[in-house]
């Protein structure tokens, strides 16, 4: 077992300041090739992350830590929706579903839950928006 508790959460966004890509990833399931990929992803302000799709499979973003911006886009590089995930705003998470362009926004240290189809397939040329 694994307990999800505070020490994790500080433990992973230490790693994730320190980390010069300033985000970390804590995998919970054991194979890459997993049905299903549970991870922790520790995110801190200035993360640069693609503008990216997952062209078969849907993900869902929990917030355990933290605030940031989920900001989807469409196939013309247009923002079309910004959602914002915070615990004082009582907005707790997000599904998004197979296909969408999609990157976040870190606004306060934060670290999220990520669930996902596996087995785990790197993004390819074509699926981040450039």
């Amino acid at each position: 077992m694994i307990p999800i508790d505070e020490k994790l959460l500080q433990h992973l966004i230490e790693q994730a300041r320190q980390s010069p890509r300033k985000r970390m990833n804590y995998n919970l399931h054991e194979h890459l090739d997993d049905k299903v990929q549970r991870l922790l992803n520790a995110l801190e302000p200035g993360t640069v992350l693609p503008i990216h799709r997952h062209p078969h499979t849907a993900e869902t973003y929990l917030l355990l830590k933290g605030e940031l911006n989920v900001l989807v886009y469409n196939d013309n590089k247009q923002l079309i929706e910004t959602v914002l995930l915070s615990q004082e705003q009582q907005n707790y998470g997000l599904h998004i579903p197979a296909g969408t362009w999609h990157t976040v926004e870190v606004i306060r240290s934060a670290v999220i839950l990520e669930i996902k189809e596996g087995p785990y397939c790197p993004l390819s040329e074509e699926d981040i928006l450039a």
